[in-house]
């Protein structure tokens, strides 16, 4: 932790440097995969690397020009919200989130799938998970699955959507793609700037 002060001055809020993004940091809630805030988040803000906020304001152009607005869900994850998750996913089945996060894997299986791990590229500052929605509207887009649906559904080229999801996520990742990011095969919100600049250090500073 001591040493994350060094960085500091590098990180910054998603909202003050890419003005107009939405955002609903849900580790910061109990609308996720655990049920219930997730240690390390403090505050329903998002926080990234300058170089994430610079590729996010580039991504944000290219989706207007398509009618669409971006809505993160999680930028910088702090190592200790990491832990939390391998905790919660060795603790006995309660069956509050499995419909909703995970209704054709046992909870014991998620790190073996790889959709909770030791590490995380969130930790590193400039990973970030998100969608579209229609600036005409406000309503997101459908994508056939929501944030932290583990299961084959939210994989890239995942079989059983709809055209008008399975378009929505051409545009996603064409747009992430075309402004530096590289897509996580198994779910589709997930994308990590390939020119991060931290690519070897994991953060624990909470986001307050």
């Amino acid at each position: 932790m001591k040493g994350d002060f060094v960085y500091l001055d590098e990180f910054v809020y998603l909202d003050e440097q890419v003005p107009g993004i939405r955002w609903d940091a849900k580790y910061a809630t109990r609308d996720n995969f655990t049920g219930k805030p997730v240690d390390g988040y403090l505050a329903n803000r998002i926080v990234g690397t300058r170089a994430l906020c610079a590729a996010l304001r580039r991504a944000q152009e290219e989706a207007a020009s398509l009618g669409f607005g971006l809505l993160v869900w999680d930028g910088y994850r702090p190592q200790r919200a990491v832990d939390c998750f391998l905790r919660w996913s060795e603790q006995p089945e309660d069956g509050r989130t499995k419909r909703r996060h995970y209704p054709n894997i046992d909870r014991s299986q998620l790190i073996d799938e790889g959709y909770v791990a030791a590490k995380s590229s969130h930790s590193r500052g400039s990973t970030v998970d998100l969608t579209l929605y229609s600036l005409a509207t406000g309503e997101r887009a459908r994508m056939g699955g929501d944030h932290d649906l583990m299961d084959p559904i939210s994989h890239h080229g995942a079989s059983g959507l709809t055209p008008t999801e399975a378009g929505n996520r051409e545009h996603l990742c064409s747009i992430m793609e075309n402004c530096g990011f590289a897509r996580y095969a198994c779910e589709w919100w997930h994308y990590t700037l390939k020119s991060e600049p931290y690519s070897d250090v994991y953060f624990d500073f909470p986001v307050t």
